[in-house]
Parts: structure tokens; C-alpha cells; sequence
């Protein structure tokens, strides 16, 4: 199959807009006969399933939490980036595809990136109808602030509850479109398998998780805005069961992959404290603007950090990075920080941690107006930690969280299969080999309000004269026997091992040699170890219970089954590209400074792979053309 991605003609500004002079428009009257099932009621899929239902196409929204308030872009802190330039400080749409392009160390797709740039001003105006709380100034003025990778302000915030308030605006929307009647919510439903019907996605099939029941679900268009895969490293700073088994039914299916291996491992997290622990709390980034890290010179330090002089200090990042300082990229600031810690000078009682110090930001400033930033994260922090961040500096490390990798989409974010779409963070399109702070709220809500509501018409404009899609087919018939056939298989294995400890053994093979730093000795053994665990998975988990009611085993068994086969992808998917960029980091492929060495010359493109009923991938390759920018180095000093 060759990869179509549809990127319009015409110079890289007006590309948008020319798709939208020429896109196809389903009329008001017709738009009532086509059925969309959208899957995910965070940002990008309640956005979309709201946005779909508010323009009259009959919709089904389908989510696992009990409510979608529960989605997990409730989790996201920091903010959502806009150029609307407030702050006057050269800020515009070139400036922010710049930042983006170049903060994805050049491997995204241009075209997509100018798109999210350009949407990104209406999406606050949007929110801000819709009732978001944004931080504003004195004067009544929205209020921005900085986030990594960037020399401009623009990421607009309501404190450290982003992601909450965007949420909450979008569940009213939602909420509003189910009560006139155009959208159906599904609460504790997953996802366990895409129908496909001549060649085109027609439905899915669900498990009620409250009765077990098996579902059958049709529509002329299928949505998926189901996030990310980073709980595959076990700790990860995502929820509990935040998966990517949506994505990767679909791949079995027919949908290409792309670049599972572009996993970011993020810079201000908790730090693990033992074996106990099921996940990791994320630390906003927009911390970094205040907060200057540090880790002591000496390796064998036993003070407190008050006590040690300013002299004894390494603010590394601001040694190594003096134009960026403490507000570089995620991926080259996690990178220095395992360095750091690497070399013996990590802090806390498993040595896994630096300082992030207020300080100097409230010497400056006063205790009020960090207070007046932060403070909910602040009070986070002491209550997980009984430490006063005011008074001494918090304790961060490195944690896997965001999937830059997804499946792979055209301009029109559709995947390979027809009828299948894909937004935000299940789709792999804007943000190359390492995600800007801010830009996951923005694509995922400009996926979902603004971009696929104009360009799934394209398709569904064909489908008018279809008729209503039945689920009483043969490929409806089948797909639910397979995936009643998956459930049986689980529940036989019959075994002695908890299903959350081979997650977590699984996770450690892969924070070991598929997360900050990779070599190819280090995942060609990964690929044979995480070959090694799926068979003992199968051989001898634990899994009580059966299908009938809830059975949280059985969700994690099935989710995991899907990790131990994703997980072999993302190391073949690493082991193929030998150069480094972004969050992959290839140990044999990098300066004499330690910095990330690219090779454009061999590597200037997006890797798809195709599923082909085994332990092997055909990769298709879609080249990367830069028209407006010229792939540099990318540095931060």
C-alpha cells in the first residue's frame, strides 16, 4: 500500500484553507442519516463526538470511566499553547510551526504542524465561550506564561488544572448535544475490536464492563480519540488504565502504525519511591518557568539542600544550555537529568531524583505570586511528600508519559483504513520525534473541534445513499466470536502470576532499554526477553474470575496482552532508526557533547509499520519535505 497523506497544494499558509475552499460538505438535511461512533471522551474524542452532534450527524460516544469528566486529559497541568501573541513579544503562527517542528527534532509532518499552529488562536476564543477559566491579569487580560522549547510566551493556563477546565468545558458540550438528543454516551465500555466491512470501517464491538456483556455497534464512521500507550512502561505518569489496546485492535486490523518508538519520557515527575508503587504523579512543566534545577557537585552529599552553598550547586541546565536554561525541550532536559544522576549525583533516598528550587523565584517575587501560579500544585506536592516547597526545593525525576507515536494518519486524519479516524494523541501526526509542553491539550482539542469536524465531510459525503450500516452481518458475527474467543482464552490460562506483575517486569525491560537512552545490544536483547514474558503471560497468568459483571482482571489481562505486542514494536520500531532525534536516543549515535546526532540524509521519514499475523511488520516509509524550514541541528545553547 502506498501512503497517501493528502497534504493540499498550494504554499504551506494557505494549504488549510485551500482544502477548506475544496473539501466536501455533507448538507444539514443528509447529515441527520449518517451514524459516527466516536471512541474516548477526553479532548480530542468529546470534542469531537460534541462538535459532530452540535453540526446534526447522529453520534455514539463510547469511554471506559464511569464518567468522562474522568478522561485523562483531566490529568494534563501546564496549559494549551496559542499564537495570539498577547505578551507582544514577536510571537505569530510561523514562530509557534517553527518551535513545533523544530522542538520534534524535524520528523513531523509539515503540513499538519502550520494546520495546529494556525487553529491554535480560535481554539482559546473557543474555550473561553465555552466557559474556561483561563489565569488573566489585573486588567482583565488572559494571562500566558512560558513552557519548554520556547523563547516567546504563549501558553495560556487556569493554574494547574489545565486540563480539567478544558475538560469540563467539553463534557458541558457534550452533556448539552445528549440532551437535545444527537449524542449517546456509553459510560464503562471498551473497545475490544473494529468491525470492517468492504474494505471500510462500519463498527465496534464492546464489552459492557458493568454486565460483561459483548456489543455490537454500527456506524458509516468510526473516531478514535483513545490517547496514548505510555502506561506500557508500567510507572508512567498516566492513569491507571489509560492503554493502547483501541489502537492496536485497529492495527491488527488494517491500520499502519507510526513510530511507536517516539515515547516521551517527561522531566518533572515524582521520583519512585519503592516497589510499591503503580504509577507516578506528574509535576506540571510549567514549574520550569520559576523553578531553576540543580543537583549538588559533590557525589556523596548528605546535607540538606539549604545548606549546601550556592558555590557547591550545579544548575546543569543552565550550564549546558544557556539560551534555553531550565526551559529546554522535555527530552534533552530528562536526558541531563539521567546523566546527572547516572554520575552519582542524584538526590533523595534512592539517589533518582534533582532539585527543582523556588528560591530565587520567590526572593524576586514573593511567596504570593508563586503562590498565586502554582499553588495547587504546590499543595499537591506537600500533600504526597509532607514537603513545604516554599520553604525547601521539590524533588523531581524523569517519567515515561506522552506517545508521540500512534497511528498514522493523512491531512484529513484519517488512518489506512477507510472510514477509521484518528485524533490527539492517537494519532502520531504533529509532534515528530518529541512533543512541545502545551501542545497536547492544543492538538487534541483543535483535532476534535476544529479539524476533523470539517474534514471527516470529504468522506461521509460518498456515504448519503448508503442506508443504515446493520450489525447483522457476517463480519459483525465474526469479529464478536473473535473477541469472545480472546476472552476465553484469557480466562483458561489458569495460572499462578499476577497480571500486574508481569506488567511491571515488562515495564523495567523497557525503561531499561526502550525509554531515555537506547544502544542495539540493549533492545535486541529487549526484544527477546519481552518475547520470553508474553509467552509466560500465556502460560501462566492469574485471572480470576469470568466474563459475566465486572472483572477488572480480565481489563488489565486483555490491555496487557496488547502491551507484550506493542512493546516488541517499539524496540524493532527503535532498533530500525539508527540515528538519534528527539525522545529516541540512540547511545551510538550521538556528538562528542552528548547531544543528539540526526541523519537526514537516511532517516527524513515517518515509519509506518503494517501488521503482518505474527511477530513481524512490513515498514512503509513516508517521506518527510520540508518547504519552509531547513532541517538544522537543533540546539539550545
Amino acid at each position: 500500500m502506498a501512503l497517501n497523506a493528502k497534504i493540499p497544494e498550494g504554499p504551506l499558509k494557505d494549504k488549510w484553507q485551500n482544502y477548506l475552499a475544496k473539501t466536501k460538505i455533507v448538507n444539514p438535511a443528509n447529515r441527520k442519516k449518517l451514524d459516527i461512533i466516536v471512541v474516548g471522551g477526553g479532548l480530542s474524542g468529546g470534542g469531537a463526538a460534541a462538535s459532530l452532534a452540535e453540526l446534526g450527524y447522529n453520534v455514539k460516544v463510547f469511554f471506559f470511566q464511569d464518567s468522562a469528566r474522568r478522561s485523562h486529559s483531566v490529568a494534563a497541568q501546564g496549559g494549551v499553547n496559542a499564537a495570539k501573541n498577547y505578551k507582544n513579544d514577536g510571537d505569530n503562527v510561523y514562530r509557534m510551526f517553527y518551535d513545533t517542528i523544530k522542538g520534534g527534532d524535524f520528523r513531523s509532518r509539515e503540513a499538519n504542524v502550520y494546520r495546529m499552529a494556525e487553529v491554535s488562536a480560535n481554539l482559546i476564543d473557543h474555550m473561553v465561550a465555552q466557559g474556561v477559566p483561563f489565569g488573566r491579569e489585573y486588567g482583565g487580560y488572559l494571562s500566558n506564561r512560558s513552557f519548554g522549547g520556547v523563547l516567546v510566551s504563549r501558553t495560556f493556563y487556569a493554574r494547574g488544572q489545565s486540563g480539567q477546565q478544558l475538560l469540563l468545558a467539553t463534557y458541558q458540550a457534550m452533556m448539552k448535544q445528549i440532551k437535545v438528543g444527537k449524542l449517546t454516551q456509553y459510560n464503562r465500555h471498551e473497545i475490544l475490536d473494529i468491525v470492517i466491512v468492504n474494505g471500510k470501517a462500519r463498527g465496534i464491538i464492546a464489552r459492557n464492563l458493568n454486565t460483561g456483556e459483548i456489543e455490537r455497534h454500527a456506524a458509516h464512521a468510526v473516531v478514535f480519540g483513545t490517547g496514548g500507550f505510555g502506561k506500557i512502561f508500567y510507572l508512567s505518569t498516566l492513569a491507571m488504565n489509560s492503554n493502547g489496546s483501541a489502537n492496536w485492535r485497529a492495527h491488527k486490523k488494517g491500520a499502519f502504525f507510526a513510530n511507536p518508538s517516539w515515547t516521551q519520557i517527561h522531566p518533572t515527575a515524582l521520583p519512585q519511591s519503592g516497589e510499591h508503587q503503580s504509577k507516578l504523579t506528574l509535576m506540571s512543566e510549567s514549574l520550569r518557568n520559576d523553578g531553576r534545577i540543580w543537583v549538588p557537585k559533590n557525589k556523596d552529599e548528605k546535607r540538606a539542600p539549604g545548606d549546601i552553598p550556592e558555590e557547591e550547586r550545579d544548575y546543569y541546565l543552565e550550564r549546558r544550555y544557556p539560551a534555553f536554561g531550565n526551559l529546554v525541550p522535555r527530552d534533552v532536559a530528562s536526558r541531563a537529568a539521567k546523566e546527572r544522576m547516572d554520575a552519582g549525583h542524584g538526590v533523595g533516598p534512592l539517589k533518582n531524583a534533582v532539585y527543582l528550587d523556588f528560591k530565587t523565584a520567590i526572593d524576586r517575587l514573593g511567596e504570593d505570586t508563586i503562590k498565586e501560579r502554582y499553588g495547587n500544585l504546590f499543595t499537591m506536592y506537600e500533600k504526597i511528600t509532607a514537603i513545604n516547597a516554599y520553604k525547601e526545593p521539590m524533588k523531581i525525576s524523569p517519567a515515561a508519559h506522552f506517545s508521540m507515536g500512534g497511528l498514522w494518519v493523512d491531512y484529513e486524519l484519517q488512518t489506512t483504513i477507510p472510514g477509521l479516524f484518528a485524533v490527539g494523541e492517537a494519532n502520531f501526526a504533529d509532534h515528530g520525534a518529541n512533543r512541545l509542553g502545551a501542545n497536547s491539550l492544543l492538538q487534541a482539542s483543535v483535532d476534535g473541534n476544529f479539524i476533523l469536524p470539517n474534514t471527516i465531510s470529504n468522506y461521509l459525503s460518498n456515504e448519503i445513499s448508503t442506508g443504515k450500516i446493520s450489525t447483522d452481518t457476517t463480519e459483525f458475527e465474526v469479529a464478536e466470536k473473535e473477541v469472545k474467543d480472546q476472552v476465553a482464552k484469557l480466562l483458561a490460562i489458569k495460572g499462578t502470576m499476577p497480571v500486574d506483575q508481569i506488567h511491571r517486569r515488562l515495564g523495567k525491560i523497557m525503561f531499561k532499554e526502550v525509554a531515555m537512552s537506547r544502544n542495539e545490544k540493549g533492545m535486541i536483547w529487549a526484544i527477546e526477553e519481552i518475547r520470553k514474558l508474553r509467552k509466560e503471560f500465556w502460560e501462566n497468568a492469574a485471572i480470576p474470575g469470568n466474563e459475566n459483571g465486572p472483572n477488572s482482571e480480565l481489563e488489565k489481562a486483555g490491555r496487557l496482552a496488547d502491551y507484550l505486542e506493542i512493546a516488541e514494536l517499539m524496540a524493532v520500531d527503535a532498533l530500525d532508526r539508527k540515528e538519534s532525534c528527539g525522545a529516541h536516543f540512540r547511545e551510538d549515535y550521538q556528538t562528542a557533547e552528548g547531544e543528539a546526532m540526526r541523519d537526514d540524509k537516511n532517516y527524513m521519514y515517518s515509519s509506518a509499520w503494517e501488521w503482518q499475523n505474527g511477530e513481524k511488520w512490513k515498514l512503509h516509509k513516508e517521506p518527510l519535505e520540508f518547504t519552509e524550514v531547513t532541517p538544522t541541528v537543533r540546539s539550545y545553547k
